[in-house]
């Protein structure tokens, strides 16, 4: 038979029976207070003293005097609950309790032109979130996302989902941009013949990035081979440079809302560029429970946008 260590195990219940009798000088008032027997809750205060090998209580009539070493516990008691409950509260799994830093990641351009109402009412629907928000293409989320840095992302598809769990939000159609020397209506689709866009410069995203590879993908299978003379990262950049007459470029629809442009939207006649916007997070086998909270409340959210 194996030895016994001489180590001292104490658990939790025994910690909380005990505190209660301090501060309530009786078994039957702890017992009520902690929805237990007075017998159970004797019990417990006779194995913790057992364990730890010390008398806590004495009896003086119907009273319960602690003793010496009951006073030196207590105090290490009430250090010990509390840590415990830190502990709890840190790993709390309840949304609405969870205040530990959460890490949402979006693009530039969803962020600007779809997530300004979203955002504000998620702060109200989870005021205690420590929300904090990046700015990166999908390639920096999805990396963020494998190694925990991101708690959520937004992300454009396709994306090769392995170790993702995607919610599919919306659809968004990419066009072609064309400088304008005079003011554009905004919102007015022209259309474009694949033709007349083999010799133009282009204003594109980096080759690295998800949206390039979607647009070379689209160029590829109208047989053209795109003319880049700059490539940039920003949406907004990219605008400003085909207004100042650089060369054309593909952008996102959203992104071209507004009025006096000097650039005109084409769409390539009978041909449309989709990116599939979704939520996507990490496959866990404890996934995080204000994560899928705020995962379907921007769900919700966008789909009614």
């Amino acid at each position: 038979m194996a030895k016994r260590s001489s180590g001292v195990f104490v658990d939790i219940r025994q910690i909380e029976v005990f505190l209660a009798v301090m501060q309530e000088s009786s078994v039957t008032r702890a017992a009520e207070r902690l929805y237990l027997s007075p017998g159970a809750v004797s019990l417990q205060l006779h194995n913790l003293a057992a364990e730890l090998r010390t008398e806590l209580f004495v009896r003086s009539g119907r009273r319960i005097i602690p003793t010496e070493q009951a006073l030196r516990l207590a105090e290490h008691a009430r250090e010990v609950l509390r840590r415990v409950r830190e502990i709890q509260q840190d790993f709390s799994n309840v949304p609405g309790d969870d205040s530990r830093p959460f890490h949402f990641a979006t693009g530039a351009t969803t962020l600007i032109h779809r997530l300004g109402g979203p955002l504000r009412l998620l702060r109200k629907r989870f005021p205690h979130a420590d929300i904090h928000v990046t700015v990166a293409a999908t390639e920096g989320i999805v990396a963020g996302l494998l190694d925990r840095r991101f708690d959520l992302g937004l992300i454009s598809l396709p994306w090769p989902q392995k170790d993702l769990t995607i919610l599919p939000l919306f659809e968004e159609e990419l066009l072609v941009l064309r400088p304008s020397k005079r003011n554009a209506a905004g919102g007015v689709v022209h259309s474009i013949r694949p033709a007349e866009l083999a010799d133009v410069p282009f204003l594109l995203y980096p080759k690295t990035s998800n949206m390039r590879l979607m647009i070379d993908r689209f160029l590829g299978e109208l047989g053209l081979q795109p003319r880049v003379i700059m490539e940039a990262d920003d949406t907004e950049a990219i605008k400003r440079l085909v207004e100042a007459g650089f060369g054309y470029s593909i952008l996102p629809q959203f992104a071209l809302r507004g009025r006096n442009v000097h650039f005109q939207t084409l769409r390539v006649a009978g041909k449309r560029l989709i990116r599939q916007q979704a939520l996507a997070m990490p496959q866990t086998e404890y996934p995080r429970a204000l994560t899928t909270a705020i995962a379907e409340f921007l769900q919700s959210e966008l789909a009614a946008g």
